[in-house]
Order: C-alpha cells, then structure tokens, then sequence
C-alpha cells in the first residue's frame, strides 16, 4: 500500500463518494463506496456502463464482504478457503439491503478477496470492500497504469499509484451455487 499521504486522500476521497482507480491483478480498477448510490452512479458513468451487468466487490477478508452477502453457511466458509485469496470472483446470494446497482439484474453478487497486495492494502486502509470493476470505458481495453488513468478520467478519479500483478486476465467468474465458470 502506498505511503500514508495517499492512504489518507484515497479514504477522504471514499467516504466523499468519489471514485478510485487502484491497480489490481491485472489492470487498474474503478472503485468506490459501495454503500453510497452516487458513488456507485459516478463509477457506472466514468465507465459508460449499463447498471444491469452490476459490478464487482473486492476485499481484503471475508469480513469486508459479509454486509453485501447472504450469511454463508459454516461449510461455505471452510470453502471459500479454496477460492480465497486469489483471482476468482465467486457469485453468491446477495443480502437483501445491497444497492440494485451492485448486483445489476441478477440475485446474486460478485465478490473476491484479493490477493494483490496493494488492493488488498487500498481495502484494509478504508476499512472496507471496494467496488471493482476495470478502468476503461465499457468495451475498451482496460487501463494498466497509473499514467494511463490520469490521462482518461482526471479529476474525476483519484488515481493511486502503484503496479498492477502479473496476471494476463482478469479473474474467473464462477457461480459458487453450482460450480459453473462464467468467465475464465
């Protein structure tokens, strides 16, 4: 995690409801609060993206993602392990308060515990799960450095510096209920 400067801007700019671009596994991510709706409106036009696709969560640890899930069972918990950390984002039931916006049309959200460690250090810093969806406009190729994200969405994002991992792709998507890979 970057040094405690921007640690300090990137928490006033989350509880602000302004929007984030972080690196991640394999691109800059566009995030914000995810409880707060004008934050999540912010992200969705910052990326021309339409709100029923709903959006990814990231965390740090399971406990940043309970609010936004259904309470999983003690055996789903022990599962998770499999996943987590890592670079699969698991669909799971969401809580009946999440914003319509996260979840997009569909019953369930899309949620993972990072394993790159400045995003995985962006979310301890905020004390919270960070929405995460790529930095780029829908459609485009998505973003890979922190100079690349300046120069697409200025002031309208707090860019926080840092590398992105190693990986090619962005994570797989699977359907935890029934094993079903959506994106690999």
């Amino acid at each position: 995690m970057p040094a405690a400067g921007v640690r300090a801007r990137a928490r006033r700019v989350f509880v602000a409801g302004g929007v984030l671009a972080y690196p991640t596994e394999s691109c800059f991510g566009l995030g914000c609060d995810p409880r707060q709706p004008a934050a999540l409106a912010r992200v969705l036009a910052l990326k021309q993206r339409v709100r029923a696709k709903g959006l990814i969560l990231i965390a740090a640890e399971l406990q940043q993602l309970l609010p936004f899930i259904q309470a999983p069972a003690a055996d789903d918990l022990r599962r998770f392990a499999e996943y987590w950390p890592g670079p699969f984002t698991l669909l799971l039931p969401a809580s009946r308060k999440v914003h319509p916006w996260l979840r997009g049309r569909h019953n369930k959200i899309a949620v993972r515990i990072t394993n790159h460690p400045q995003a995985a250090g962006l979310c301890r810093a905020l004390g919270s799960a960070l929405v995460s969806t790529s930095a780029n406009r829908s459609g485009k190729i998505s973003l890979k450095t922190a100079a690349a994200c300046r120069t697409a969405f200025g002031s309208r994002a707090y860019t926080v510096p840092g590398t992105i991992g190693l990986a090619r792709k962005p994570s797989t998507i699977v359907d935890y209920a029934n094993g079903k890979i959506l994106r690999a």
